[in-house]
């Protein structure tokens, strides 16, 4: 059972009767916990609740909620008390927390903000510089570095001061010009030699990121290099600040969201399903919706082109959406597997002519296998051998260009700078559709031809 539905009454009577005993009722669980009650609560309620206890333990829970009830919070806590939790909040979460309130809430805040902690204001002006979902928006200033002459004791001391730092496991060495020159993990730093210069420990080739960089090719580059912090340097190699991983496992759940929401044919919500309001839901979903009906207007025009085959050959028409959800089922495959690949890097640009031999050969190989089923499937019927083979070519076909044309699609809007996730398997579907009633009809004419014909006099 989730913790708040069991402090959650209790609490709306502490709220009710003794405001002042919250603290204590609150001291024993964790933040994450606090905030899953909080989310449970009225907005009233929750900014009671925050308002009555420590700026900074109300800020290691404002900072847990997601946006959506921040800002609904915010509006019944007021700027001025908005403000001194966000000068207790990590840099990266107090711009986080600013970015997704209202224009006219966060301006407040933010005003509010250079009266209460004229440093934490100065913090989000510098991570304001840079744009939204970008390294320098995601950066913390807050970490632990000395100087080149420092001592390993000297180190260690900084770490032990570091009270502020959101994590320590890096300790970086720069030069008085800010230049990086090293970085040590708190590991090495421990067993070595306190009286040591910290030269003498130092690893120099520093992996690091400039500032302008997109968030998900961040996250790869932690992921490829193993990393828990990521420093952010500028083009002059100043040293800007770090990216933790907690900020790169918010940063690879939105991403996978929003790529999960395109490949069902829905446009990337910005809030949760329940806070998104009705007609964002019919806004984001009817577009896409409107785009492949109409795309299958195109398949109901490929049939009509061929309307003199099936009213020769009715048969024909049993086995239209068999094969064509085939040619669709095996696209979106390719498409899911494509794409995948490209998200965590496993497949570049460049691998476009590889991609497409596999395909190809993977769908001849499915092809065959699905039209030896078909074939026998037709047969048992009784619509006799050549109808079979019609069908059994058709499966060859179309299960192989939906393996082709849902590889090659996400690869080529990859290279116009669209976002490969946008080629969702419901739109290969209607794509394949429509080609797949082309090779249908096709061998139909080819092997019925004299079937066709008698049918026609």
């Amino acid at each position: 059972m989730r913790v708040s539905h069991l402090i959650g009454p209790e609490l709306r009577v502490v709220l009710q009767e003794n405001p002042g005993s919250l603290a204590s009722l609150l001291e024993e669980l964790h933040p994450e916990d606090i905030a899953d009650v909080i989310a449970g609560l009225r907005a009233d309620d929750a900014a009671k609740v925050l308002a009555g206890i420590a700026p900074e333990d109300a800020a290691l829970i404002f900072e847990r909620l997601e946006d959506d009830t921040q800002g609904a919070i915010a509006e019944r806590m007021g700027p001025e008390s908005v403000a001194h939790i966000a000068a207790e909040m990590a840099p990266d979460d107090r711009i986080e927390l600013l970015d997704g309130l209202n224009e006219e809430m966060s301006t407040a805040v933010r005003e509010r903000l250079r009266n209460v902690d004229p440093e934490a204001a100065q913090e989000v002006a510098e991570l304001d510089r840079w744009p939204a979902h970008s390294a320098g928006r995601l950066m913390t200033t807050e970490y632990v570095a000395v100087g080149p002459s420092a001592s390993v004791q000297d180190a260690i001391l900084a770490v032990r001061e570091a009270v502020e730092a959101e994590t320590v496991h890096y300790v970086y060495v720069l030069a008085p010009n800010e230049q990086p020159l090293g970085v040590i993990s708190l590991r090495d730093l421990v067993v070595a030699d306190p009286a040591l210069p910290v030269s003498r420990i130092l690893r120099q080739n520093i992996i690091s990121v400039p500032p302008t960089m997109d968030q998900e090719d961040v996250a790869k580059y932690m992921a490829k290099y193993d990393l828990i912090a990521l420093p952010v340097v500028d083009a002059s190699g100043a040293f800007l600040g770090i990216i933790t991983v907690d900020d790169i496992i918010d940063v690879l759940t939105e991403e996978q969201t929003e790529d999960v929401q395109r490949l069902g044919a829905v446009e990337p919500l910005e809030d949760t399903y329940f806070a998104t309001k009705f007609w964002v839901f019919i806004r984001k979903r009817g577009s896409w919706l409107l785009a492949l009906f109409l795309g299958e207007f195109f398949t109901g025009t490929a049939l009509r082109h061929f309307d003199g085959v099936l009213q020769a050959v009715t048969t024909l028409s049993f086995y239209v959406p068999l094969l064509v959800s085939t040619g669709g089922n095996s696209g979106g495959q390719s498409s899911s597997l494509v794409i995948r690949g490209m998200a965590v890097g496993e497949i570049k640009l460049t691998d476009w002519w590889r991609v497409l031999v596999r395909e190809l050969g993977q769908g001849l190989v499915l092809g065959g296998f699905l039209a030896t089923i078909g074939f026998l499937r037709v047969m048992t019927w009784g619509d006799g051998p050549r109808f079979a083979a019609v069908v059994a070519l058709t499966l060859v076909g179309i299960v192989t260009m939906g393996c082709v044309v849902g590889s090659m699609l996400p690869l080529l809007l990859k290279r116009l700078r669209f976002d490969p996730a946008t080629s969702s398997a419901p739109f290969i579907a209607s794509l394949v559709d429509v080609m797949g009633i082309f090779i249908y009809f096709t061998f139909a004419k080819i092997i019925l031809a004299d079937v066709i014909a008698a049918a026609g006099k």
